[in-house]
């Protein structure tokens, strides 16, 4: 019986941020084509509480908490020339896991989820490797470099530089190498080096949501925003993440003034665990409240008026674009953060670029109920007809080398 190594950065439960949605469902996906073992990180205590569900799913598995710090992390990675990400996620227990089980079970394939998971196939291994990269980590270092500058910019630059020669390496060592979506596939394909450009089977592994469970007749809305004022503005995701922090940053300093200008009650919603204190500190202050970590993300967002997502540094989906549209909530949202969504018409999303544009389109909303309400119908119309996981994960068999088991296989 061939058997499946799953190597991923963060353990895929609870999915209540982009990349563990992406990874729960992967690893559920798996799980149906045959036995698979797990190696993973846990980040912190909430997600050491999830280890029974991840052994509910895997034959076997290796949950460590990742508790090295960052900067140990930074000066191990100058040492070794390596990227930080790949020192961070290094430990020799997870080494040692990996090749027990290489010894003891029948792998055929190991699918390595994020690029930083790749340090753990080792050269020896001789059956199907799989690197779903998500999306282009390397690129996304160098636009932080652009816009940090001075000593950070240079730790951002050199990041993006090393992790640029690692995604080629694992190019080289995958037989499929995944993205996201066919824009990030296109740019994965292009930064590679001119000699791996042809030989790299680079595909797209597109995400998806589950719009049965994000379904708004599902849920109450959240009482705590309902007794905020209104149009109520909302943004969701994980907030210790740079470019929700800028993207947040940019709405409370500049697009929230800016709508408060011709809708004076308009208040502004931050929901998802870590953010930071100077977040914090904002709290109930010019209409704008942090929430951190919620129960349940659904009741906010039927809570809530308007989605905004003004991202100016996006990769591949937005997990967050997707679960607002599925809650028949209106988006207004960057061209960045639309690119990977798929969605086109006017009357599923509010593409708008400027803070002045992102701006007049939340007012133009707010003023007008029955365009929302349409727009929110439309939105959740198209994730049911076009972003399921079911469709989203149809050639997964394809990617990793198999076909689904039969009846015949499974006896």
């Amino acid at each position: 019986m061939r058997e499946i190594l799953f190597l991923c950065h963060r353990i895929p439960f609870p999915p209540d941020r982009g990349d563990k949605i992406r990874s729960h469902n992967i690893l559920k996906k798996l799980a149906q084509l045959g036995p698979v073992h797990v190696a993973t990180f846990a980040d912190d205590d909430f997600d050491m509480v999830e280890e029974a569900e991840l052994a509910e799913v895997a034959t076997s598995y290796r949950l460590i908490h990742r508790t090295k710090p960052l900067m140990l992390a930074g000066v191990q990675a100058l040492a070794s020339g390596k990227p930080v990400s790949l020192t961070a996620f290094h430990k020799q227990a997870l080494t040692d896991y990996v090749a027990e089980v290489l010894e003891t079970r029948p792998i055929s394939t190991i699918y390595v989820f994020s690029g930083q998971m790749g340090q753990y196939v080792p050269a020896s291994f001789t059956g199907h490797v799989v690197v779903d990269f998500v999306d282009v980590d390397s690129a996304k270092f160098e636009a932080y470099s652009h816009k940090s500058g001075g000593v950070y910019g240079w730790i951002e630059a050199r990041e993006a530089r090393v992790l640029r020669a690692e995604e080629a390496r694992l190019a080289r060592r995958a037989d499929v190498s995944l993205l996201i979506s066919k824009a990030e596939a296109a740019l994965f394909r292009s930064r590679l080096p001119a000699g791996d450009q042809a030989g790299a089977k680079v595909r797209v592994l597109g995400n998806g949501i589950d719009s049965v469970n994000f379904d708004p007749s599902l849920v109450a809305p959240e009482l705590k925003l309902m007794d905020c004022s209104g149009p109520r503005l909302i943004f969701t995701g994980q907030m210790d993440y740079a470019p929700n922090i800028e993207a947040v940053t940019r709405v409370m300093d500049r697009i929230l003034p800016l709508v408060q200008r011709d809708l004076p009650d308009a208040t502004f919603h931050v929901v998802g665990r870590g953010p930071p204190q100077s977040m914090l500190d904002r709290h109930g202050k010019h209409g704008c409240h942090i929430w951190g970590r919620v129960e349940d993300m659904r009741s906010w967002l039927k809570a809530a008026d308007i989605a905004v997502v003004p991202l100016e540094i996006a990769r591949g989906v937005q997990n967050k674009v997707l679960e607002a549209m599925s809650m028949t909530l209106p988006v207004v949202l960057t061209p960045r953060a639309a690119e990977g969504i798929g969605a086109t018409r006017q009357d599923q999303l509010c593409v708008a670029e400027s803070d002045e544009d992102i701006a007049a389109a939340v007012i133009a909303l707010a003023n007008d109920p029955r365009r929302m309400r349409a727009m929110g119908v439309s939105a959740r119309r198209f994730v049911v007809e076009n972003a399921s996981w079911q469709s989203a994960l149809a050639r997964l068999a394809d990617h990793i080398g198999w076909t689904p088991r039969t009846t015949r296989d499974a006896a």
